[in-house]
């Protein structure tokens, strides 16, 4: 089961919203998402989890550079939402500009006619990469708000949305919206 929120701060405190991810298929429409809810240039927090498995959380501020943090990049590989976080950048992937790539022949080295590599000796498929187990992302997108990178690479997945609220001091807005 998943849970997504965004926590928008204002002049009044912190502001949440329960987020209904169907409509958003990258992350650019995430960040989008995010910056339609923001009070100006106010930080907003994308939050997101799948029950005891990993969290994510997107900080907004203004137009600048979204930051991210995925607790478990594996985890999050295998789910719909978790690969919207998982960004090219964030992985350290260099991107593929599919029309480089209908320009390119023989990408598997043989000639016209050669077969191709079997087995043992082919390589893997790109999608099949590796995925890190553990955290990705930038632990400190919260330090300014009172919580520091050590306590958030520390997290439990089971709890980890529920004691950020407890440190940014919104506990009962995210509640009444989970």
């Amino acid at each position: 089961m998943y849970f997504a929120a965004l926590l928008a701060r204002t002049e009044e405190g912190w502001e949440a919203s329960d987020t209904e991810l169907d409509e958003v298929e990258t992350f650019a429409d995430l960040t989008e998402l995010a910056r339609e809810a923001a009070d100006g240039d106010d930080t907003v927090l994308v939050c997101i989890e799948q029950e005891g498995a990993w969290f994510g959380v997107v900080r907004v501020d203004g137009e600048d550079d979204p930051r991210i943090y995925v607790s478990s990049a594996a985890a999050a590989a295998r789910s719909a939402y978790g690969e919207i976080l998982l960004t090219d950048e964030l992985l350290g992937r260099v991107p593929e500009a599919p029309e480089d790539l209908d320009s390119l022949v023989d990408l598997d080295g043989t000639e016209d006619g050669e077969p191709e590599p079997d087995g043992d000796d082919a390589a893997p498929e790109p999608d099949a990469q590796a995925m890190p187990e553990g955290p990705v992302g930038d632990p400190g997108l919260l330090t300014d708000l009172g919580m520091d990178e050590k306590v958030v690479l520390s997290l439990d997945a089971e709890d980890a949305l529920n004691e950020i609220a407890d440190v940014l001091g919104c506990t009962d807005v995210l509640e009444a919206v989970r």
